[in-house]
Parts: C-alpha cells; structure tokens; sequence
C-alpha cells in the first residue's frame, strides 16, 4: 500500500453525489478488498426484510426506478477522491474509482409488485467495489419507497377495497425535501390522487399532480370571512374550494359558503362550472362536522358542494368515522401519518451477501448465521417464484436456486419458513406460477423498458383487488402468506447452518 498524501478536504455544504451516500464501513471493506486482489471478485447480494409494516400481511416492493437511475449515473469525482484520500484509502483504490463505473446486473421484483418477509426483493451481482459500496443507496431507496407505497395502500382504501380520494398532504412534515419528493410519487403509487408538492409534480410529470386551494391565513388576512371566499372564487372561478373552520365552521364558513354560492349562481347562470365546488374542514369533531355540513348543504339545494376533511388523518380514523359513525367524507388530505409512515416509520430491508462467483462460473454460497436463527439468511444466488391457485390469487412464495425452475403442474417438495408451521415440509403441484425477480440491468446496461407512473399504479391496484387473498388485507391478525423453499434450496440452508453454527435451524 503507498504513502497516502492527503491534501486537506474543504467542505462545501452545496455538494451532492449519490455514489457518496454511503456507510464508511463500505469504503474500509472495498478498500481492504482491493489491496488483496480482489478488485474483480464477483459478489452476489440479495435485499430483504422479515416482518412486514404495521404487522400487516404485504408490502409493496418500490424504489426500483429511482435505484436503477442511480446505478446508470453512478461515478465519484475528484472532490469525493480528494476526501476518501483524507478518510485513509489508497491511493490506488482512489484512482481506480476515479474511472469507475457500474457494470453489474440487477434482478428485482417489478416496481408495485406485492411482497413478503424474507423472499427477495433485489438481487445484486457485480465486482466487488460496485456490490459493496452501494448498500447504503439502495437500501435507503427501496426502504422508503416500499414503506410510503405499502402505508398509501392502507391509507387509500386500495387494500381493503374501499378505494378513497386521497391527497398526499405532507411534504412540511416529511424528513427532508428528498423525503418530500420522493414520499409524493411513492403515496401516488399507492393509490393516492395527487400531492402538495409542487417540486414531485416538476420531477415526475402530471401523474404527481399538485394539488392544494388555501390556508387559514389567507382568510385571516381579510378582515371579513365572506370577503376572502369572494376574492379566492373570483380568481377561480372554475375551482371554488373553500376553507370553513378558520373561526366556526357552522356559524361562520357555511354560512358564508351559502352566501357565496348564491353569489356565484347570480353572477354566471348560465355557467354550472362556476360554482363552489367543495369545502374543507380541518379541525374538530370530523365526522360531527360532516354529518351537519352534509344535512345542511343538501337541505339548501347544494348537494353538489363536496366535503373534504383533513388534520392528522390516518386510515383508522378513517374507517371509524365511515363505518361507525356514517361519515364518508369525498375526499381527504393525508399528512404526516403518511409521509412519515407514523405507525411505523421503518422499513426493516437489509443487504446481505449470499453468494461469490468462482473461477469456474460457479456460485459458491455463504452465509450468515447469527446466534438466532430467525436471522439466519437465506444462501446462494437465488431466484423467486409466486405460485396462483385456480382463482389467480397468489398462493405462496417459493425460493430456490437460480438454477431451479418450477414449472406448472409438475410436483414438487417445499419446505415452510415459517418456524410455527406444524408440517414442515409438503408436495404441492403448482397451478400456475410466476418468476418474480426480473432483470433490470444486465453488466451494466438496462435490458427492461421501465413502466410509467400510471401503469405501476394500475399494477398495484390489479393485485390488491385481484391477485392477493382477502384474509391478507385484513387490517387485524391477516393471513401470512406462504414462503416456502425448494428442497435443495432447504438442505443446502441447513447444512450450512450445521457446518457454521453446530446445529439444525
């Protein structure tokens, strides 16, 4: 290893590089690794999670587009080699990331595809500097897409099949403008109809569409309640929304509402589009407010004047107030009970090394085994498969070898992951079955066309409805899904585990 001549490092707090969003340990390793010779080593990688969100029985597997993005641009630059110089590497590790660029391949799970604990979700393979260094990327993308996705879902009604008109509203409460931006196209792919932001409708086009009317400090800037709602409404005339519980929501908003409304049908008579076209309320007893808002405005010949509710909104306050107490609001603004995920706010993916490619082609697998077995990982260079029943929902996961296949109709052994399971194995002929992992990139060059905003959508929405068994929605106590592995697939684990571990899963 040369003498290291560091120039001092100057920070600059504007600097943004991808490729830098990364734990150190990752330098140290891949440091270490090149000085070895093992700059050309091919590693396999798989990302995963064990428990599923809230206790819940899926997950949405996204973050696939913004993690390809990444891998495609991924580079360091003489700024970031000028710090790694200072942190302690090599010169020669340093020069060789300064021509560096990502040549690997990339298996994964289509963006939306519903997901469960421990099957993969991203399958890494690629030289040992590209497979090590960009564990911290990926996990912080796939994590927060997959858990903001998986909560709009809830959120939106899509997974208990009650479909909501649902606004992203917390971009001032997200963790960071990223979270913001990337929160937004996440919410909209689980089912939600637009967002605050103005940047993620920029960066993503109309699917993320902005969305949003007024604050309370735009009426209380009028000093008469009436005089704001006319001075809004004259301005738009075409999307009259209204905010009502600035000072009472009864006493005060309605009844301006009304006024205004009136105002608005005597002013254009001969134009229905230009009227108040709904109200918000933001504060109080919702469904109270709902209930005589909606008696009130249907009784003054304005059913037309829809009701949106917001104020930390969740999907059980939701449901609560329409199914206990009949308020089914038209449309609602979810804030930070969404883009924080705040009944739990992380999505427990992990990174691990599952394989090493040998001189002869070969995989040779490896394996963590850990003092508790339900962290024991799963070896080997793997694939996934989903298997249907005879109404097209998905019946279980299986995991095997890569070199397996599974084909409909032919018998075969799996083995149930599930520790509690009270047959462990069983033989089962698969109806029909599906490759989960596809491939994104292959030595570094994308080989898939990547599905728009809307088509992803739509994907998620199709399972939800029509490819998962209800009992897994359920909001309490769902069905687990059934994870299995090939026989080979299990004997290799276990024999593993015995040979490092001194004993049996």
């Amino acid at each position: 290893m040369s003498t290291i001549k560091a120039e001092p490092y100057i920070p600059d707090e504007d600097y943004d590089n991808p490729a830098m969003v990364t734990d150190f340990y990752e330098f140290t390793m891949a440091n270490c690794l090149f000085m070895h010779g093992f700059k050309d080593k091919v590693m396999v990688f798989n990302m995963f999670y064990r428990e599923n969100p809230d206790q819940q029985g899926y997950a949405i597997s996204c973050g696939q587009h913004q993690l390809i993005k990444f891998l495609r641009e991924y580079h360091f630059t003489e700024r970031d080699l000028v710090y790694l110089r200072t942190k302690g590497m090599s010169e020669e590790f340093c020069s060789y990331l300064g021509t560096y660029q990502w040549k690997g391949s990339v298996y994964a799970l289509k963006e939306g595809t519903i997901c469960y604990p421990q099957v993969p979700m991203v399958r890494i393979e690629c030289d040992m500097v590209g497979a090590i260094l960009i564990e911290t990327y990926l996990l912080q993308t796939m994590n927060f897409h997959s858990l903001i996705a998986t909560k709009a879902t809830k959120i939106s009604g899509l997974a208990t099949h009650t479909p909501r008109s649902v606004m992203e509203f917390g971009t001032r409460r997200a963790q960071g403008e990223s979270a913001g931006n990337e929160g937004a196209y996440a919410a909209v792919l689980g089912g939600c109809v637009g967002t605050a932001d103005c940047l993620a409708e920029m960066k993503y086009g109309p699917d993320v569409k902005a969305v949003g009317t007024i604050a309370h400090s735009f009426i209380e800037f009028y000093e008469d309640e009436f005089e704001a709602f006319k001075a809004y409404a004259e301005t738009y005339p075409e999307n009259v929304s209204l905010l009502l519980d600035t000072y009472n929501i009864l006493e005060s908003g309605l009844p301006n509402l009304l006024k205004l409304d009136d105002y608005l049908i005597q002013k254009y008579p001969n134009d229905p589009n230009k009227r108040v076209k709904s109200a918000r309320i933001d504060s109080g007893d919702l469904a109270r407010g709902y209930k005589k808002l909606r008696k009130a405005l249907d009784a003054a010949g304005k059913p037309y004047v829809k009701l949106v509710a917001s104020n930390s909104l969740d999907a059980k306050k939701m449901a609560d107030m329409e199914v206990y107490e009949g308020a089914k609001f038209d449309s609602y603004g979810v804030g930070e009970n969404l883009i924080t995920s705040a009944s739990d706010p992380v999505m427990g993916g992990v990174y691990k090394l599952v394989a090493v490619k040998e001189e002869d082609g070969s995989y040779a697998p490896r394996m963590k085994t850990s003092d508790s077995s339900t962290k024991a990982i799963i070896p080997g260079k793997l694939m996934a498969w989903r298997v249907f029943d005879e109404d097209g929902m998905g019946q279980c996961d299986i995991i095997g070898l890569d070199q397996e296949e599974i084909k409909a109709g032919k018998e075969i052994v799996v083995y149930d992951l599930n520790p509690d399971a009270f047959h462990k194995s069983r033989k089962i002929i698969p109806l029909k079955v599906e490759k989960l992992l596809v491939p994104f990139m292959e030595n570094g060059d994308l080989v898939t066309k990547m599905p728009s905003i809307a088509e992803k959508k739509a994907y998620i929405k199709d399972q939800l409805e029509n490819r998962v068994w209800e009992s897994e929605l359920r909001p309490e106590m769902p069905h687990r899904h059934y994870v299995d592995l090939t026989e080979d697939l299990y004997n290799l684990r276990e024999d593993m585990y015995e040979k490092l571990h001194g004993g049996r899963i």
